[in-house]
């Protein structure tokens, strides 16, 4: 069965149902918050659901068992997290596992943990993970993935994206 995967991806830190009506069904939200021990379960269902009635996939990051248990529509493994305990578990229908990578050692971290769509950073956003695009179009070459480019990229340079012929882009500041 066809998988849809969207093009654009953005990554909230809060719950917040005023986001939704500001999004188009071609974009896919990843909410993470690392700041906090739990989830609050309650609210990513509320929050699912409306999700689901605008027609957009709701991923939750660094928690596959909590992702599937709340029948979401996917889970996002970050660069920190190296475990492959969710290799073990059985997935429903159009479930999708993301991941972000930041040098060729994590892209094959991520490719053994099975990501469909792999996450590479940082384009455009000046931090110690800073690639550009060269480097960029290197390290997209070390892999057979989907590749979605992170990090800095907004309204601006949005038409830069075209030079390195990934498969879509995530943020956060473009979004707002």
């Amino acid at each position: 069965m066809h998988i849809y995967l969207p093009k654009k991806y953005y990554f909230i830190n809060s719950l917040d149902t005023n986001l939704i009506q500001k999004i188009n069904k071609e974009t896919a939200i990843i909410y993470r918050n690392y700041n906090e021990d739990k989830f609050d379960e309650r609210l990513i269902v509320k929050f699912k659901q409306q999700c689901k009635q605008k027609k957009i996939k709701f991923i939750l990051s660094n928690d596959v068992k909590l992702s599937i248990k709340l029948d979401l529509d996917g889970a996002y493994i970050p660069s920190f997290n190296k475990n492959y305990q969710h290799l073990g578990f059985t997935y429903p229908n159009n479930f999708i596992i993301l991941g972000s990578a930041h040098n060729i050692r994590e892209i094959r971290i991520k490719e053994i943990q099975k990501v469909q769509i792999l996450f590479i950073s940082s384009l455009f956003k000046n931090n110690k993970n800073f690639l550009g695009l060269n480097k960029f179009k290197l390290l997209k070459n070390y892999t057979k993935k989907k590749v979605v480019a992170l990090g800095g990229i907004s309204k601006n340079n949005e038409k830069k994206l075209k030079l390195i012929n990934c498969f879509g882009f995530a943020g956060i500041s473009y979004f707002k």
